[in-house]
């Protein structure tokens, strides 16, 4: 308890010593829709850390407003697994429920679900780094825009970028009292309220908002076991899984002594409970990739319903002072969280799936965070107004700690074979700190941008505690203290080109990296840890940027080529563990493009295509397969080798895992003006996902290929849009898409289940 209390006395005292420190503010709201006429809007975002127009920026980026996410989550997905297939070369996945998603930009990611991974997306929420999986997890709400930043971003934004940003900024405390909200009902009584509201304390000098995110959802799968449990579960159980709340809170305050100086303090704070990942046993038949296993059922003979639970808080204070020719940023923040996950980890009771008349397969686990600080900050000058030559110089600084346990299936039993020692205790550090700067001139039609920055990453785990025998005797022969460190240059270079003023175009090249990585859960099982050296990622690109038909399409493709050496890969053991190693090199090379269009007044258009093909090239990197009792359980197309009892894949020009081959989105909007101030709409968005692996050897069951989903939306907007009410559907076909799977156990992951609800929002 006094713990807790601690934590919540330094995030309110960072938030009411915000007049300590010099910040920014500029109040942001989302970007407007087009006009009657269908004529485009500018769309501005922050991508080289200033406000620039998107067709003047020299990076792949693409954009989406808040609007479209709330659209996307009426059904109660997770806000960012949302994002999955919306955006040209992204992708989203998680196999430990809403605390752990995963990223990919242009292939690369991390599979890896160990609660110490790095990835190398990053994500960025207000201008904060979250770099533990469970901070990635925090939810965006009242946002007002997403932007994507495709390829290497090392030298403005740091290490683990090598794919990219995936980029956050809500809505702004501003000097006029405005609110929005949007509050939905669906199908197994989903309910999400999304909703801010802000305005002026003391004019011009002091604005709040304050924002809220509601989701749950009933349980709605049913526990079909009827058999003995181990550990006490208890079945059968109708609408045992599947449920979920998350409640969230955010509050900003804006002050502006002057009209050069700023502050702006932020505290959040989050309340999940729900289910972890549901791991359908056998979902997959041997020789294929069909997931016949059903959605609304489960057999699982432990782990008590999947439950995880998670609480998180954190706090900022932004501030800016401009000295006319140059102005002056400082961002200070803190966050934290506790919480665990645990999951039947076999997918399905052992009795319900025997061999040779013997119950076969028995697992479950729980990862648990007993207390994770982390704290940035970071400082910055940059030139000020409409100049030729722009420039901004830095220093960051990153310090991340946790103790984290691990419990594995003996020291949940309530049978003569439970073990209570067997879970093992991680303290992790992780500093890093770095200098950066960037300079671009602009001469004539041509801006020329070079960056670089010098990062030292650093990396340490101790193992606190062993898994031990009954008699809490240590067999643990592997390392109790493990450090990595590194230092690397990341940088870019980029030249755009008005060839028109319609028409831009542009060439970067850049280079990234991520740290060391160490996989220290390996101890639950007595194994040493592993561990992977730095990754670095050279990428070339090129592209146009156009606004065509008298400013009704926005057209913006790229092309892009790159190469991570020393790339850091994970698969798994015998056990399921995960395994950390690095493979020679991995090359990856496509394009991808976003539309937007406004053919004729009243009809909206946006689309949007990736082109991807990824391989890994070492031809003496090998990856353990599916293997359940020393028996092979799928249809492994690599040759393979047998060390001892153990099968392995050479791996040497398979695709990088969750790197699908193609990706199509597209949405459209129709309005029937109703009166001068109202609206009848129907809208449509769909995505469809090529070929995608999600192992890294190749077999004919543990892919997925053309998966597509879709939602519909038919309401009436009115008030000139101050409200809007809609029924709406997603996964309006009912896709059981398969997302993810556990090897062994032949086991699938499934796609959100069909929502079908209605909506309201509203403003002011």
């Amino acid at each position: 308890m006094s713990f807790l209390i601690s934590k919540r006395v330094i995030i309110a005292g960072l938030c009411a010593g915000a007049s300590l420190w010099p910040a920014i503010a500029a109040a942001q709201d989302a970007v407007p829709p087009a006009t009657a006429s269908g004529e485009l809007q500018d769309i501005v975002v922050t991508a080289e850390r200033r406000s620039e127009n998107l067709q003047n920026v020299p990076v792949s980026v693409g954009v989406l407003q808040g609007g479209d996410l709330r659209a996307f989550t009426s059904g109660g997905d997770d806000t960012l697994l949302a994002l999955s297939g919306r955006v040209p070369s992204l992708y989203a996945e998680t196999t430990t429920g809403r605390i752990f998603p995963r990223f990919y930009i242009r292939g690369l990611g991390n599979i890896d679900f160990y609660l110490g991974a790095s990835q190398p997306v990053s994500i960025i929420q207000d201008d904060v780094v979250l770099e533990h999986v469970v901070l990635k997890s925090n939810p965006v709400f009242d946002v007002g825009q997403i932007e994507v930043l495709r390829g290497p971003q090392g030298s403005l934004f740091g290490r683990n970028t090598t794919a990219g940003i995936i980029k956050f900024d809500t809505l702004r405390p501003t000097q006029e009292f405005t609110g929005r909200a949007t509050a939905t009902y669906g199908s197994y009584n989903t309910v999400t309220v999304d909703a801010g509201v802000g305005g002026p304390l003391v004019q011009d000098k002091l604005s709040f908002r304050l924002s809220g995110l509601y989701q749950r959802r009933d349980d709605y799968v049913d526990n079909a076991f009827n058999g003995t449990s181990a550990d006490g579960t208890v079945t059968p159980r109708k609408n045992a899984l599947g449920g979920f709340e998350e409640k969230d809170a955010r509050l900003q305050l804006l002050f502006t002594p002057t009209d050069t100086f700023s502050i702006l303090a932020s505290g959040h704070a989050r309340d999940y409970d729900g289910t972890s990942t549901l791991f359908l046993r056998q979902g997959l038949v041997k020789g294929s990739n069909d997931p016949i296993a059903p959605r609304t059922v489960v057999r699982y003979d432990e782990a008590q319903n999947n439950p995880q639970a998670y609480k998180t808080y954190g706090a900022s204070v932004k501030m800016a002072m401009d000295f006319g020719p140059a102005a002056f940023t400082s961002i200070t923040a803190y966050e934290t969280t506790h919480g665990f996950s645990r999951g039947d980890t076999d997918g399905g009771a052992a009795a319900d799936y025997p061999v040779g008349g013997v119950p076969n397969g028995f697992g479950q686990s729980q990862g648990q965070i007993r207390d994770l600080d982390q704290w940035t900050q970071e400082l910055r000058l940059a030139s000020t107004g409409d100049t030729a030559f722009k420039w901004q110089v830095g220093a960051y600084y990153f310090d991340s700690r946790d103790i984290t346990d691990f419990y594995q299936r003996a020291f949940f039993l309530t049978t003569a074979a439970r073990n209570p020692n067997n879970w093992v205790r991680l303290r992790n550090r992780n500093y890093s700190y770095a200098f950066f700067g960037q300079a671009s001139y602009h001469v004539g039609d041509l801006t020329i941008t070079g960056g670089v920055r010098q990062t030292k990453d650093s990396k340490r785990t101790i193992l606190l505690k062993t898994a031990n025998t009954v008699a809490n005797v240590s067999t643990y022969r592997g390392r109790r203290d493990v450090t990595l460190s590194d230092t690397k240059p990341s940088w870019d270079v980029s030249a755009l080109y008005e060839v028109a003023p319609e028409l831009s175009v542009y060439a970067r090249v850049a280079r990234g990296f991520r740290g060391p990585t160490i996989q220290g859960r390996s101890a639950v099982f007595n194994a040493d840890f592993t561990t992977a050296d730095s990754e670095t990622n050279t990428s070339y690109e090129a592209g146009f940027k156009s606004r065509l038909f008298d400013n009704k399409l926005r057209l913006n493709a790229t092309g892009f080529f790159y190469r991570v050496k020393d790339i850091q890969l994970n698969g798994n053991d015998v056990n399921g563990n995960g395994v950390l190693f690095n493979a020679d090199k991995a090359d990856g090379y496509g394009m991808e493009a976003d539309a937007e269009f406004r053919p004729i007044p009243n009809l909206a258009i946006s689309a949007g295509v990736s082109l991807l093909h990824t391989e890994i090239k070492d031809p003496n990197v090998f990856a353990q397969v599916c293997q359940l009792n020393n028996i092979v359980v799928c249809t492994v197309q690599d040759s393979t080798i047998r060390v001892g009892t153990n099968t392995f894949a050479n791996i040497n020009g398979n695709p990088l895992p969750n790197a699908p081959e193609y990706n199509l989105n597209f949405a459209v909007r129709y309005d029937v003006p109703i009166g001068s101030a109202g609206k009848a709409f129907v809208s449509t968005d769909w995505n469809v996902q090529g070929y995608t692996n999600f192992v890294l050897y190749r077999t004919r069951e543990f892919y997925s290929k053309d998966n597509f989903e879709g939602g519909v939306r038919v309401g009436f907007e009115g008030g000139n849009g101050a409200y809007e009410v809609a029924v709406f559907a997603r996964n309006i076909t009912k896709e059981k898409n398969l997302k993810g799977v556990i090897e062994n156990y032949l086991a699938a992951v499934y796609n959100e289940p069909r929502i079908i609800g209605v909506s309201l929002s509203g403003k002011f």
